[in-house]
């Protein structure tokens, strides 16, 4: 993000729609479609495409930091806007399935895997995300909103829940839907069923997220 902001207007524009074109296409084909098909989707040259990100793992890397980035201002927006942290919780839940996380993530994550654990930056983009789960998390239970056998480790696989829609079948609609029904079982209440293992704490969200 630094060397976009130090940017041209139209440089930094091409550079943020290059990115986004990445990211579907990533979505659509895989994160080994070709270069100049990125290119053409985004609407520049492929000799522009390569002045911003000299190979594939830079392109990599900067869709990875725009969805941490992206993440986390969910995450902070849902805290600082939601009466409570239970409408907090929820709204941050429902804006990781609108973004795909899961799907992304699953694509991206066997190429970033060493970068999230050794590069400064995309660490420091998750903990964002993830001081601020811990944080509704508490409070939530705190609160009596949330079930008090999930922990932020099981919220964490929530957020990278994956909808797979039939050809045909609205996507947008089915995965909201599909999110509504997670979130009501995360309410407490009577009649709750009883879940198997156990809860994964915050501790466990660091140690799984920090170990190589």
């Amino acid at each position: 993000m630094a060397e976009a902001q130090g940017l041209r207007a139209d440089a930094r524009r091409n550079r943020e729609l290059i990115v986004a074109a990445a990211r579907e296409l990533f979505l659509e084909q895989g994160v080994d479609v070709a270069l100049e098909e990125v290119a053409r989707r985004a609407g520049v040259g492929i000799g522009t495409l390569y002045r911003r990100f000299p190979d594939r793992d830079a392109l990599l890397h900067a869709v990875g930091e725009q969805t941490l980035t992206r993440l986390a201002g969910l995450a902070e927006a849902a805290w600082a806007e939601e009466p409570d942290a239970w409408h907090a919780l929820r709204r941050f839940l429902r804006g990781c399935a609108e973004l795909r996380l899961g799907e992304l993530s699953s694509k991206l994550e066997p190429h970033l895997h060493q970068p999230l654990r050794a590069g400064h930056d995309l660490r420091e983009l998750r903990q964002r995300s993830i001081d601020l789960l811990l944080r509704m998390t508490e409070r939530a239970q705190a609160d009596g909103h949330l079930r008090p056998d999930i922990g932020p480790g099981d919220l964490a696989l929530l957020m990278t829940l994956h909808v797979h829609t039939p050809p045909g079948l609205p996507a947008g609609e089915a995965v909201a839907r599909v999110t509504e029904i997670v979130l009501d079982g995360l309410r407490a209440g009577p009649g709750a069923t009883t879940l198997p293992g156990t809860a994964l704490s915050g501790d466990d969200l660091v140690r799984h997220t920090q170990s190589g």
